[in-house]
């Protein structure tokens, strides 16, 4: 299973478009995962031309987003359970407070934004996942987005690096 990554879009109908290399590997996604900051819901419909969609609402979401996705989630994939959060609710630094959404339950990876920092590392044996930010690079040096595979009961990760279309 190829799963597609995502976070912090910040789009919306008049700004801004989804760069090309996400484009040319979106049609290859079983499943696509959007972590919150999608900023308008023209995006949900945009991504599901494509394949599934699974995401949760971010700190920049107007209520519509909020009130169809809520702020977290479990989602199971090939039997794995992924937990997906945007990570700006709580009162430690984004990774904990995603870590902590999820806390007392059982999941393989969990995955968010906010930060636009690409992060991947495991923590007790769960992989700990954000893919950056394909749109609004902030101060990292390159954009980025997601690719997960699952196979066997085994998840892979890896960041898709790139510079401005």
């Amino acid at each position: 299973m190829k799963i597609i990554v995502i976070s912090d879009t910040h789009l919306s109908r008049k700004s801004r478009k989804l760069p090309t290399l996400l484009l040319d590997v979106l049609p290859g996604a079983d499943l696509i995962l959007h972590a919150g900051d999608w900023s308008d819901w023209s995006v949900y419909p945009l991504l599901s031309e494509y394949a599934p969609v699974e995401g949760v609402a971010g700190n920049t979401d107007p209520s519509e987003i909020v009130e169809k996705l809520g702020y977290s989630r479990i989602v199971e994939a090939e039997g794995l359970r992924l937990g997906l959060v945007h990570g700006h609710q709580g009162s430690k630094g984004t990774e904990q407070n995603a870590i902590h959404t999820f806390a007392g339950q059982q999941v393989d990876a969990v995955i968010y934004g906010h930060s636009h920092i690409p992060v991947m590392h495991t923590v007790d044996n769960m992989l700990v996942f954000n893919p950056g930010s394909p749109t609004d690079r902030r101060f990292q040096k390159q954009y980025s987005f997601g690719i997960m595979t699952i196979d066997q009961g085994k998840i892979q990760a890896e960041h898709v690096f790139f510079d401005k279309d």
